[in-house]
């Protein structure tokens, strides 16, 4: 986009400071993001983002979200005299004229400002370093969140609905736009899912039974989505556009389904396909150390579950997508779905494996 626009879009945010230059910043998949900096040394840089509203079709309620999970942090952050709050917490910008306002809508784009966070980096690498402390991080960022006083709303439907998802894959199923249903191969996977349909829907049947609760998660808990200071501390959690109410069962496990495979989720060998148990137990031991406090018996005793429910929940997309006709993901060749599918399947049977160990490993933490 022109520098001269981004100015014009900059110039509506009750920004302070003189802007010198507008640069991208990173490389998201979702948003645009771009750096903002100012001349003067007593006011703070910014980061301005456009967000995708095909991805996010309420951005006011995902920005209704995200202030009040910021604010309720924030709070928290106040009342435990904690030091240099504004690089704990992300600090969004309201519109010059009206100061209720935290985002502004441009020729049919959306758009937000918030104060850049100096001397914070990101990391890519997952190790059982990096792990802990995500499990850490997000453990924490989850129990703070565990008494805010008002009721989020859901920014993408249904986004880790076990129903939901096993629901488009019969409907895939009995449309067969694409003729692949009736391929061994799919037939055999679909009798591996079809066993396990039951068992992997029973956090939604837990839900409706009132013994298992929704809590504000961050649905997207990547290493890449905290920011770390010099010395490798985690300052706070970033990306907020998921966050929404869900079980628990969702920062846990998508964690684990990306970190803990010893492969890419594409990897066509599966014979290396496996559950990296090392990082299930760095994740999962930072994970309960700050989240055990509010966590009820029920969520605890079910996290090998979690760890296994989002490979299966994938597998069922990426079946779902290639007997679709391969309309979702982007693909390299014809079976690349399945292959992805594949892979998710294989990771699955891993940690089925490894549940004692892991339920050994969750009873250890818990005497701590």
């Amino acid at each position: 986009m022109e520098n001269r626009k981004l100015q014009e879009i900059v110039s509506l945010f009750d920004v302070q400071g003189t802007v010198t230059n507008i640069a991208p910043l990173g490389a998201g998949l979702i948003n645009d993001t771009y750096r903002i900096e100012t001349a003067e040394k007593d006011q703070p840089n910014y980061v301005m983002q456009r967000v995708n509203n095909n991805v996010f079709p309420d951005v006011d309620m995902v920005m209704r979200n995200i202030l009040a999970v910021t604010t309720h942090i924030r709070q928290k952050l106040e009342s435990r005299g904690e030091q240099d709050i504004d690089r704990k917490v992300l600090t969004f910008i309201p519109l010059k004229n009206d100061k209720e306002k935290y985002y502004a809508l441009v020729n049919g784009e959306y758009w937000r400002v918030m104060i850049f966070i100096e001397n914070a980096v990101t990391k890519q690498a997952v190790n059982p370093e990096s792990s802990y402390a995500a499990g850490l991080a997000f453990g924490e960022f989850e129990s703070m969140l565990a008494d805010i006083p008002v009721e989020l709303g859901e920014t993408i439907k249904d986004f880790h609905n076990m129903e939901f998802r096993l629901q488009q894959l019969r409907e895939v199923i009995a449309q067969n736009p694409a003729g692949r249903v009736d391929e061994p191969q799919v037939q055999a996977m679909l009798k591996e899912i079809d066993a396990r349909a039951e068992e992997m829907c029973k956090a939604e049947r837990m839900g409706r039974e009132g013994i298992l609760p929704k809590r504000v998660c961050h649905c997207d808990t990547k290493v890449n989505n905290m920011m770390f200071d010099q010395q490798d501390n985690v300052l706070c959690v970033v990306d907020l556009d998921t966050v929404m109410p869900n079980f628990v069962f969702s920062d846990y496990g998508d964690f684990l389904r990306t970190a803990a495979n010893f492969v890419a989720e594409d990897c066509p060998d599966m014979e290396k396909v496996g559950f990296n148990m090392d990082i299930y137990k760095a994740f999962t031991e930072g994970y309960l150390k700050s989240a055990a406090k509010f966590l009820l018996p029920i969520e605890v005793e079910n996290l090998p579950y979690a760890a296994a429910l989002f490979p299966y929940m994938q597998c069922v997309r990426f079946l779902w997508d290639y007997l679709s006709g391969d309309k979702y993901w982007k693909c390299q060749y014809p079976t690349h779905n399945f292959v992805r599918a594949d892979n998710q399947l294989h990771l699955l049977f891993s940690i089925e494996s490894h549940y004692p160990e892991m339920k050994a490993f969750i009873q250890q933490c818990m005497k701590k």
